[in-house]
């Protein structure tokens, strides 16, 4: 491999890990981190990131975004498609009945996935929109904070 792509990428994903991060999502990087924060009660938000545009340009930025509001999940947390392998695939094992997708969100309540938002609802779309999905599901089940 060309040493100054595999620089570019590790500083393209160092870059995605940060802005998630500081957005106040907690980063599961193993399958047992994914079970210990999934299995517990009450909500969670999984943030399926990744390298592309659509990650960069609108899920990222709607994931920030949307904690400006009265109704929260209890935790924030994201999964590395592509780059945490093992911690993806765990987290997908919660999301019965969607097919892989990143980026994407899965509102989890009690262990148990409620709703996603998966990338054809974000790719293509303005940030605001996704926003409002993410918005939509807290409202539904997420309590005011």
């Amino acid at each position: 491999m060309d040493l100054n792509f595999d620089l570019y990428m590790t500083d393209v994903v160092n870059q995605a890990r940060n802005e998630i991060e500081a957005a106040g999502y907690e980063q599961l990087t193993t399958a047992e981190e994914v079970d210990s924060v999934l299995q517990q009660d009450g909500t969670t938000l999984v943030m399926v990131n990744s390298v592309c545009g659509c990650a960069g340009g609108i899920a990222r930025p709607a994931a920030a975004h949307a904690l400006h509001y009265d109704n929260l999940p209890d935790r924030l947390v994201t999964v590395f498609a592509g780059q945490d392998k093992e911690a993806t695939q765990q987290a997908r094992d919660y999301f019965e009945g969607y097919a892989p997708s990143s980026p994407s969100f899965a509102l989890i309540k009690d262990g148990k996935i409620t709703k996603m938002v998966e990338r054809h609802q974000i790719e293509g779309h303005e940030v605001m929109d996704v926003i409002n999905q993410l918005q939509s599901l807290f409202d539904t089940y997420c309590e005011e904070k």
